[in-house]
C-alpha cells in the first residue's frame, strides 16, 4: 500500500492531541502509555470514568508499540485504518479486504471503532470494526465467538502484564470440538471451562449469568455464526468482562462515583480447574478429599488417590454387559461434563460417547445426568433403596424423641459450623502442606484462594503496590472482612525461588514474638506463589533513616524503641525460640514499622536454623546478624556515640 494514497478523512497526531475521537462522552480513542511503560499505544478507554489510571478496553498496536509521540492514525483508500510512526513506517493497519470509495472513521457510543461508507449513513454494514478484534475485554454488544462462513474468530487474550498490552499466556475461546463451550486456555492446555451449550441454552460457570439487564445474555448458534454477547445494564452503568494477566476472568460494574465493582470472578475455587479429578469423578470443595468417584465407580489407581493425585480418575466397579440388560443411573446436582466427547442431542439433551470429565457439584444445577450402568448394579441400588425405606419406617415409628434431640443438636452444630466457616472462609483453594518449625505438616496456617487475593489487591493494581524487593513486588490489600494485608508476590525473575519461599513459611509460621512480622498465610496456585502478612502502615525503617526530611521525625525515644525492639527480636531468634534462627539479612528495608512505630523483623528467605545443642555453630553464626545490626546502627539510626555504645551492648 502506497502512503501517498492516504486521505485526510481521519488524521491526528499523538503529539498534537492525546484524545483523537470522543464518542458521545462515553469512550475516547487516543494514544497512551500503560503503567510504568514509556511505549505508546493507540487505544480506547472510558471517558466519563475518572480513576488514577485509565481503564483501557481495546488496543490497536498491542504487539508493536511506538517508541515516541510521533504516531499518526489516518485512513488510506479504500478504507483501511493505518497507524504510522515518525519515519512513515506502518506500525499497524486494519488490513480489511472490504472496500468503499468514501471511507469514514468513527468511534461509536458503544466503544466500537468502525470504518464505514460515508455515502450511506444509515448502513450498519461496516467495512471494518474493532469489535471483531477484541483484546482482553468484552463490552456490551460485542460478539464473542466465530463466524462460520468467513472463519473470523473473536476471542479474548490477556495482557502480558499491567505495563505490556501484548498478548499474554491466556486466551478465552469458544471451542467447537463436540458442542460449543467457552474455555480459558494457557498455551495449548485448558485451564478451566466456563460454560457449555446444551442445545437450548448456556450452562456452567457464568459471567454468562450476568443478570444486569432485561435482555441479559444471548447465545446465538446458526448456520453462519456461533457467538455469545451480553447487553448493557438497565441502569446504564458501564459493564465489562476482562481476562486479566493471571488468567482470571472478572465481570465489572462501575459503582459511580467510587470505583469498579467486581460482579463475578472465575475461577471461583479449586474445583473450577479443568479435569482436576479425572474421568467419572466429582469435585466438591465442601468435603475432604476434594475428589470422589461417582457412585458405581472406584479409583483407577487407589495408591495415587491416597496421595491426592486424582488425574487418572475412576473406573466402573461392575463392568457393563453391553446388551439390553444394561440400564441408566440418574445423577443430580452436577455441572455439565466436558462436551468434547459429545456428538449428539438437541433441545437440552446431550449424548456422551466417552469418559465424563470435569464434573463438580452444583447445588442449583438444572440438568440431570444419566450414566449407563450394569443390570446387577441397578439391582443392588433397588435393594438398598428398599432396605432404606424399611429402616426409615422403623426409625419414624420408634425414634421420635431421639430424632427431636438430633434436630436440636443439628441446629447447634449448624450454628457452630457457620462460625467456623466465617472464620475460615479464606482457607481454600491452594494446595501445599504447611510446615512448622520441626519441618512437620501443620494445617493451622491458613491458605488463601487466588481469587480472594486478586479481589483484595484489585487485581494487583499499581495503586496498591507498596514496593519491590528481591523476592518480588509487595502489594497492600483488604480482605472481605476488612483486615488489611501486605502481600509478597514471587516474581518469575526473582533471584529467590521456591526454596526461599518454603524456608520463610517454615521458619516463621510458628514464631510468635511482638518484634517479628506476623505471617497470616500463603497461596500457591498455578505459577503464583504468594506470602500474606499483617499490614504495617509505617512502611520500613529505610523509608525514614535514609531521607533527610523524614529522619527528623524519629525522636530519640522512637530510635531507642526501634533499637530495643530489633534487639529483642534477635534475642528471641538466637536464643529463646526452640530452633535457633540466624536471619542473615538484617537491614533497614527488612525492619517494618507498625502504626505505633514498633519494629517488626521481616523477610526470612535467607535465614538458617540450628538446634539448641549446636552452641559453637550458633556463636559463630550469630555474629552475622550482630554485625549487620551494628552496621545499621552506625549508619543513621543512632547518633555516632550512642550508636557505638548500643553496638557494644548488642555484641556483648
Amino acid at each position: 500500500m502506497a502512503l501517498d494514497t492516504i486521505t485526510p478523512t481521519l488524521s491526528i497526531r499523538d503529539g498534537e492531541s492525546e484524545t483523537i475521537v470522543s464518542a458521545g462522552g462515553s469512550y475516547e480513542l487516543g494514544f497512551f502509555s500503560p503503567g510504568n511503560s514509556k511505549s505508546r499505544y493507540l487505544g480506547i478507554w472510558y471517558k466519563k470514568i475518572s480513576t488514577t489510571t485509565r481503564t483501557i478496553v481495546w488496543v490497536a498496536n498491542r504487539e508493536v508499540p511506538l517508541t515516541d509521540t510521533s504516531g499518526v492514525l489516518t485512513i488510506a483508500h479504500p478504507g483501511i485504518l493505518v497507524l504510522i510512526n515518525g519515519t512513515n513506517g506502518i506500525v499497524w493497519s486494519s488490513n480489511t479486504t472490504r472496500t468503499t470509495n468514501s471511507p469514514v472513521g468513527q468511534l461509536l457510543e458503544s466503544g466500537n471503532l468502525v470504518v464505514k461508507d460515508g455515502n450511506n449513513e444509515n448502513s450498519d454494514s461496516f467495512v471494518w470494526q474493532s469489535f471483531d478484534y477484541p483484546c482482553d475485554t468484552l463490552l456490551p454488544g460485542m460478539k464473542f465467538g466465530r463466524n462460520l462462513i468467513t472463519g473470523l474468530d473473536r476471542f479474548l487474550s490477556s495482557w502480558k502484564n499491567t505495563d505490556d498490552p501484548s498478548p499474554g499466556q491466556f486466551t478465552l475461546r469458544l471451542s467447537f470440538h463436540g458442542f460449543p463451550q467457552a474455555l480459558v486456555i494457557k498455551g495449548q492446555r485448558v485451564i478451566y471451562r466456563l460454560a457449555s451449550w446444551d442445545g437450548s441454552g448456556v450452562v456452567g460457570i457464568i459471567p454468562w449469568a450476568l443478570s444486569i439487564s432485561a435482555k441479559g445474555n444471548e447465545f446465538e448458534m446458526n448456520g453462519n455464526d456461533v457467538y455469545y454477547y451480553f447487553s448493557k445494564p438497565n441502569s446504564g452503568a458501564f459493564a465489562r468482562i476482562v481476562l486479566n494477566p493471571s488468567g482470571i476472568l472478572q465481570a465489572y460494574l462501575w459503582n459511580d462515583p467510587f470505583d469498579w465493582r467486581i460482579y463475578i470472578t472465575v475461577p471461583v475455587d479449586q474445583c473450577d480447574s479443568c479435569n482436576l479429578c479425572g474421568a467419572y469423578a466429582i469435585c466438591n470443595m465442601k468435603i475432604a478429599p476434594t475428589c470422589t468417584c461417582l457412585e458405581g465407580f472406584i479409583p483407577k489407581f487407589p495408591k495415587n488417590w491416597n496421595v491426592l493425585d486424582w488425574t487418572e480418575g475412576c473406573i466402573r466397579s461392575i463392568p457393563l454387559a453391553c446388551n439390553n440388560s444394561d440400564g441408566f443411573r440418574k445423577y443430580t446436582g452436577l455441572k455439565l461434563p466436558d462436551t468434547f466427547s459429545c456428538c449428539g442431542g438437541g433441545s437440552g439433551c446431550l449424548l456422551w460417547f466417552g469418559g465424563l470429565i470435569d464434573t463438580r457439584m452444583i447445588i442449583d444445577s438444572l440438568h440431570d445426568v444419566f450414566i449407563r450402568a450394569a443390570a446387577s448394579e441397578l439391582d443392588q441400588i433397588k435393594k438398598k433403596m428398599h432396605s432404606s425405606e424399611k429402616r426409615k419406617s422403623v426409625i419414624i415409628a420408634s425414634s421420635v424423641i431421639p430424632v427431636t434431640g438430633m434436630v436440636i443438636l443439628g441446629l447447634i452444630m449448624r450454628i457452630l459450623k457457620k462460625k467456623v466457616r466465617k472464620q475460615g472462609s479464606r482457607k481454600r483453594g491452594c494446595r501445599m502442606n504447611n510446615i512448622n518449625e520441626d519441618g512437620e505438616v501443620d494445617l493451622e496456617l491458613p491458605v488463601f484462594d487466588l481469587t480472594l487475593i486478586v479481589n483484595a489487591t484489585h487485581n494487583f493494581s499499581n495503586d496498591n503496590k507498596l514496593g519491590e524487593g528481591s523476592f518480588g513486588p509487595v502489594y497492600r490489600g483488604t480482605l472481605m472482612e476488612g483486615q488489611e494485608i501486605a502481600l509478597k508476590r514471587l516474581s518469575k525473575n526473582s533471584g529467590q525461588g521456591v526454596v526461599e519461599f518454603k524456608n520463610e513459611i517454615k521458619l516463621i509460621a510458628k514464631l510468635q514474638h511482638w518484634n517479628l512480622v506476623k505471617l497470616l498465610g500463603f497461596c500457591i496456585q498455578g505459577e503464583e506463589k504468594m506470602l500474606i502478612y499483617e499490614f504495617n502502615p509505617n512502611k520500613s525503617l529505610d523509608f525514614f533513616i535514609f531521607d533527610k526530611t523524614r529522619s527528623k521525625l524519629l525522636t530519640w525515644h522512637m530510635r531507642m524503641n526501634i533499637v530495643g525492639g530489633i534487639a529483642r527480636g534477635l534475642l528471641y531468634l538466637h536464643q529463646d525460640s526452640r530452633l535457633r534462627i540466624i536471619h542473615r539479612d538484617i537491614k533497614a528495608s527488612n525492619i517494618l514499622l507498625d502504626k505505633d512505630m514498633n519494629p517488626k523483623i521481616s523477610d526470612f528467605g535467607m535465614a538458617r536454623t540450628f538446634w539448641g545443642d549446636q552452641t559453637e555453630a550458633n556463636t559463630e553464626k550469630n555474629c552475622w546478624d550482630i554485625v549487620m545490626v551494628t552496621y545499621l546502627l552506625n549508619m543513621q539510626l543512632m547518633g555516632s556515640s550512642q550508636s557505638n555504645l548500643m553496638s557494644l551492648a548488642l555484641v556483648s
